[in-house]
């Protein structure tokens, strides 16, 4: 079955249309004739059943569980609701440029009513993140990637600072990226560039999609022994593969046999 919406603009360039497609119990969200934005199990919607989404939280192999975490880019709500129903102790804010986004999340995805551990405000991503305060956020996730790329104002160098100087001291920023678009390296060499050095990436097995992770603080070198003892133990609570996140990190980071360089 197919649903189909269309929020009209006094600017034609701001048109947006959604796209809603049912098959074999997966209920997907495109934007007109894009990829899958989002997809949701109708019998368990609070599954990650896109591989990048659940990539996102492979960051919690090497940080502990966000007390305040901020959503760029809504889509379906599938990190919004994972979020919200299995990180008990995490106020998550989510920010999504249309409104139409927003009511299709929670009348054809089941996205939750705002309560005191989710608050979904219709507005722009980085004017938001600028008025956050400094230190504020342990987790920024960007997940405002479509057909065209990353919003040109959300893939800045300064952008990028501006999420940086509002984490915490072992705050993490992960932005959702396509390893086939050509300013991938570009948009690695940047983040890079701001975190110092502080960069992983983590790609996903399902398409192209690979999410690259920047940390406030350094690192060090974690061993290999160590992440898998710790994914082992994320794995049986959140019932996520962090032990294929583990081996996944040695594609697209430097490392050896013993650690891995972060």
């Amino acid at each position: 079955m197919l649903f189909r919406s269309k929020r009209f603009s006094s600017r034609p360039d701001d048109e947006l249309v959604i796209d809603i497609s049912e098959e074999f119990g997966i209920r997907k969200l495109h934007f007109g004739n894009d990829d899958t934005q989002s997809a949701m199990r109708v019998s368990n919607p609070s599954e990650l059943v896109l591989a990048y989404s659940r990539c996102v939280f492979g960051c919690l192999l090497f940080v502990e569980p966000p007390r305040d975490m901020v959503l760029i880019g809504l889509g379906g709500g599938s990190i919004a609701k994972w979020t919200h129903e299995f990180l008990p102790q995490t106020r998550l804010t989510c920010v999504e440029l249309h409104q139409q986004v927003v009511n299709v999340a929670r009348s054809m995805f089941f996205l939750p009513d705002d309560d005191d551990r989710l608050n979904v405000i219709t507005g722009d991503g980085a004017a938001h993140v600028a008025n956050m305060a400094d230190d504020s956020a342990d987790l920024i996730v960007m997940d405002a990637y479509s057909a065209t790329g990353i919003a040109p104002p959300l893939a800045t160098p300064e952008f990028f600072m501006t999420c940086r100087d509002k984490l915490t001291d072992q705050g993490v920023l992960a932005v959702n990226l396509w390893g086939s678009d050509k300013r991938f390296q570009q948009y690695c060499d940047r983040l890079s560039d701001v975190f110092d050095g502080h960069f992983l990436c983590l790609p996903a097995r399902q398409k192209g999609n690979v999410i690259a992770f920047g940390f406030k603080t350094g690192l060090g070198d974690p061993k290999w022994e160590t992440l898998a003892a710790r994914a082992q133990k994320l794995e049986a609570q959140y019932g996520l593969e962090f032990n294929e996140f583990v081996a996944d990190l040695a594609r697209m980071n430097p490392h050896n046999d013993r650690k891995l360089f972060a």
